[in-house]
Formats: structure tokens, sequence, C-alpha cells
């Protein structure tokens, strides 16, 4: 986002279109993920295995029921809580405060966007040592040139140059 003020930061993540607030909901992948599909975070998915990392279910696992894109939440399977009237409904959770622990891979874009990823980070490192490259030499400063005094115009300067050519 281009500007810092709270208001406008919240007006543009309700009003986000789709495809954005589809990246918006991206949650870190455990470490095993992350070294095998060479990628940090990947958007949370139905069906994906989390593991909460924050509030009063942290580190509880399990399977991602629903995603509700509108509200910015998803639902995970066990998390419930009673209402005064004893029916059990499901917690929302923010995609922030989980971490992905198993990926369902039943999608196939999902997993070619994971391929495709991977190379990425390859060349990545491949670049990574760039010690070969030749140093830039530092410039030169540039002699410093004496400033002469500039003359000023007036309308005597004007009117000797004018009178001078007259008189002579």
């Amino acid at each position: 986002m281009k500007t810092i003020q709270p208001r406008k930061q919240h007006k543009m993540l309700l009003d986000a279109p789709s495809h954005i607030r589809s990246k918006l909901f991206s949650a870190p992948l455990s470490p095993t993920l992350s070294e095998t599909h060479k990628t940090s975070s990947i958007p949370v998915r139905t069906g994906d295995t989390v593991r909460i990392m924050r509030g009063d279910k942290k580190g509880v696992e399990g399977k991602v029921t629903k995603v509700d894109r509108k509200k910015y939440r998803l639902f995970v399977e066990g998390i419930t809580r009673e209402r005064v009237d004893g029916t059990a409904i499901q917690v929302p959770i923010h995609p922030s405060k989980v971490m992905i622990t198993s990926l369902n891979l039943d999608d196939k874009w999902r997993r070619e966007s994971l391929k495709a990823e991977a190379p990425k980070e390859a060349e990545k490192q491949a670049e990574a040592p760039k010690e070969e490259r030749k140093k830039r030499k530092p410039r030169k400063a540039a002699p410093k040139k004496e400033k002469t005094p500039r003359k000023r115009r007036t309308k005597k300067s004007e009117e000797n140059k004018e009178g001078g050519a007259e008189t002579g």
C-alpha cells in the first residue's frame, strides 16, 4: 500500500477486489514445507492443514473447512465455541495467525504455481555470489574553478557604455 494513513489502509483492505484478497490470505509455511517448495508463504485454501500460532487455541492443528474472503477469516475443523443457548459455532481465525503444515495439492494450478516458484529461488541463489564483479572505482573530484565576480548591470553602467561612445 502506498499510504500510511490507517483509515485509507483500512478502506483499501475492505474495498480490495477478489484477486488481491486471495494474495492477502497468505500464511507462512512450516519450515519443512518451505524447504521443499522453496517459498516462505502461500495463500490458504480449504483442505490445507494449519497450526494456530496465536490466541487461546495456540498450538491446535486442524484442517481448514471454510475460507471467508469477505471478512478475511478462515475456519478450522475442531475449533468451536458454545453459544449461550448451547449450540456450537466455528471460531473465525485470521490467516496471519496460522502456519500451514500440510498443503492441499488437489488443484493442478496450485501444483504448477509451486513448481514455478522453485526455479526462481534457484536463480536467485545462483546469482548470490557476486564477489567476482569488478568493484567500482571512486570518481575523481573535478578541479574547482575559481569564481570570478559578476559584473552587475546598473543604470550607470549602461549610461557609461552609451556615453563612452559619444565622448571621445
